[in-house]
């Protein structure tokens, strides 16, 4: 059946392409590849599957981890926010997922564990994000109390995370490394530092366990530049179609607020997707689209359920036509750019009504090891 409803398609190809770029790039190295928030919009099961090659998978909340086991994943996996109540340790421990432990109240319910004991853990130290982590002052402090109070402790090692990886120019992720490096100084742990743009630009940051996340899915870290620039596929492209094409006369305002007036008689396309979708609707106008692979710019406001395009180049333009909204061909980053924002956000943003198709699927359910 053909549909005229967006479509999310999923190139499963690419997304192991691209983990073998994430080995080239920090080769000795363990890999966390990180499947929080749906697999990065791509579906969190389904990812998690087809990434069974990676050493360990990374989510932001026990939920999600328990979700990978429900789906019968046995990779090793991390969960980067820890847990914040006892019912979370519990599920933690029954399923054998590590915790990342940055505060005192962790510490604290972690020491209590219960009768099922305690999961494997990491310690978080901050060493300049300040969002989660211990200062590299307490670490001695929380290890000491840890291994008096937690029975049948397990310590895996320690991480951080990168506030400017982004930046590479900037001096401060040299600093972030050398002060975990520091903190872990005689203690033989394991380091896990890199995310994707760390470990792409910062050698320090290529530590035990690098920890990529938006460049598994094809799209660039950095703020300038696109995946494809750094040897990456892109796993998600987004596509609908070309519901209706309107004849406008010049001077006709085109949508809500009528920001778009026609410039001469012009042919108006409609495309069936907009911000109930995920598409962002601060995208201006002149935003590429591809219609059956050809460039076409966005006009006027962005509405919940379509956006209009500018067919004055395409007089073979019909109802039916594909749409791509970004993906192969049309990079993620460019409307990003465009919008404001970054591939991050609008990769993650896309909405539940947008089906996922995904293509070239992982075989089985990636639990080897």
């Amino acid at each position: 059946m053909t549909w005229s409803a967006p479509c999310a398609r999923i190139d499963h190809a690419a997304l192991r392409h691209n983990l073998a770029a994430v080995r080239r790039f920090a080769p000795a190295s363990r890999v966390w590849a990180v499947v929080k928030a749906n697999g990065y919009g791509h579906g969190l099961e389904a990812v998690a599957a087809t990434l069974a090659e990676a050493d360990g998978l990374a989510v932001a909340r026990v939920e999600e981890g328990v979700r990978l086991r429900r789906a019968g994943i046995r990779r090793p996996i991390l969960v980067l926010e820890g847990m914040v109540f006892a019912d979370e340790l519990a599920a933690a421990t029954r399923d054998d997922l590590a915790l990342a432990i940055h505060n005192w109240d962790q510490a604290r319910l972690l020491a209590r564990g219960g009768e099922l004991g305690v999961p494997p853990w990491w310690l978080k130290v901050d060493t300049g994000m300040h969002r989660l982590g211990f200062p590299p002052a307490e670490v001695d402090e929380v290890l000491g109390y840890l291994a008096n109070t937690a029975a049948g402790s397990r310590l895996v090692g320690l991480l951080t995370h990168l506030a400017k990886a982004d930046e590479p120019e900037d001096p401060a992720s040299e600093r972030q490394c050398a002060a975990l490096g520091e903190a872990a100084a005689g203690r033989g742990l394991p380091l896990s530092i890199g995310n994707s743009a760390g470990l792409i630009a910062l050698p320090a940051a290529r530590s035990d366990w690098v920890r990529p996340g938006i460049m598994l899915y094809g799209a660039s870290p950095f703020a300038t530049g696109t995946g494809a620039d750094l040897g990456l596929r892109p796993v998600m492209t987004l596509q609908t179609r070309l519901i209706a094409i309107q004849s406008l006369p010049r001077g006709a305002a085109v949508g809500y607020g009528g920001t778009y007036v026609c410039p001469e008689d012009m042919r108006v396309g409609i495309v069936g997707i907009g911000y109930g979708d995920g598409y962002p609707r601060h995208a201006p106008t002149g935003t590429p689209v591809l219609l059956n692979g050809e460039r076409v710019p966005l006009i006027g406001r962005v509405s919940m359920d379509m956006i209009h395009v500018d067919l004055r180049g395409r007089p073979q333009a019909a109802v039916g036509d594909l749409a791509t909204l970004w993906g192969v061909g049309l990079p993620v980053e460019e409307i990003a750019t465009r919008a404001g924002t970054i591939a991050y956000e609008l990769l993650c943003r896309v909405a539940q009504r947008v089906q996922l198709e995904h293509d070239s699927p992982a075989v089985g359910d990636g639990a080897a090891g």
